[in-house]
């Protein structure tokens, strides 16, 4: 079965960041991942992963103004500087947290933007970030996000995020598939994964991330069959990670019963 990893910063929230390491340790993850580390110092967050015996694997590079409203500057013309330095703060903390995919976030796109010099730009920037990751052996994740979500987020489509990674050709740029997203943007999540995942290696696919549909909650809620798609994953030879990013209806771990269901069948 797939090797789930909790997302820190929806999950856990019972406790203090630096807290949340212990508690998802002791409900049996081995990894995890969350949005952003940098109200912390790289050292204290390596600590906490060392502590309890887990591993990062994803967190996103800095994403403009998230207080304001802003949700990622990748794809933002004018603010390439910006990116590049956030990027570079990313990798350190990479570097420094032993974690190998970033997610860079592509923005906003308001009403009336140039989405041809939005798009370009994006392009510029991930093939920029790509190659600096490389030298690393750091991957670089794109995502597509539902609309219904995060209104005016540049990059909303499966296929649009792969036609990216494609045009980029760097094969450390992959996909974040997030089935949450992917099924309230899109639906057909079975047969997009098999689009994306095939003899048993993955294409562009580098993470999965999961949550009940429509409200956010656990995976063992709402219209989403998830047993039904981690054994495809497995059928299709996905070895990644899997991340929770979902919010606890009443207590995260009062709400693992689906994962001590499968918890004995992690690789």
């Amino acid at each position: 079965m797939p090797q789930f990893a909790a997302n820190l910063t929806m999950m856990y929230n019972e406790h203090g960041f630096l807290d949340r390491f212990a508690a998802a340790a002791r409900d049996g993850f081995r990894a995890v991942e969350f949005l952003f580390p940098y109200e912390h110092p790289a050292a204290a967050i390596a600590a906490r992963l060392k502590e309890n015996g887990l591993h990062q694997v994803l967190f996103n590079a800095p994403p403009g103004d998230w207080q304001a409203g802003e949700r990622g500057i990748a794809a933002l013309p004018g603010r390439e500087a910006e990116f590049r330095e956030g990027f570079e703060r990313a990798l350190a903390y990479a570097q420094a947290l032993q974690c190998r995919r970033i997610h860079c976030m592509a923005g906003l796109a308001a009403a009336g933007a140039d989405r041809a010099r939005m798009r370009a730009t994006y392009l510029t920037n991930l093939r920029w970030a790509a190659e600096k990751a490389a030298a690393e052996k750091v991957d670089v994740l794109i995502e597509p996000i539902a609309g219904r979500n995060v209104p005016g987020y540049f990059l909303e489509f499966q296929a649009e995020a792969h036609a990216l990674a494609e045009e980029i050709g760097a094969p450390n740029l992959n996909v974040l598939m997030d089935l949450f997203h992917c099924q309230v943007a899109e639906g057909d999540l079975a047969v997009k994964m098999r689009k994306y995942l095939s003899d048993g290696k993955t294409t562009r696919v580098g993470h999965f991330q999961i949550a009940g549909v429509p409200e956010r909650h656990e995976p063992d809620t709402g219209e989403v069959r998830y047993e039904y798609l981690f054994a495809l994953m497995d059928e299709l030879g996905y070895a990644g990670w899997v991340g929770c990013e979902y919010k606890p209806r009443a207590g995260t771990s009062e709400g693992l019963q689906w994962f001590r269901k499968w918890r004995g069948f992690e690789r």
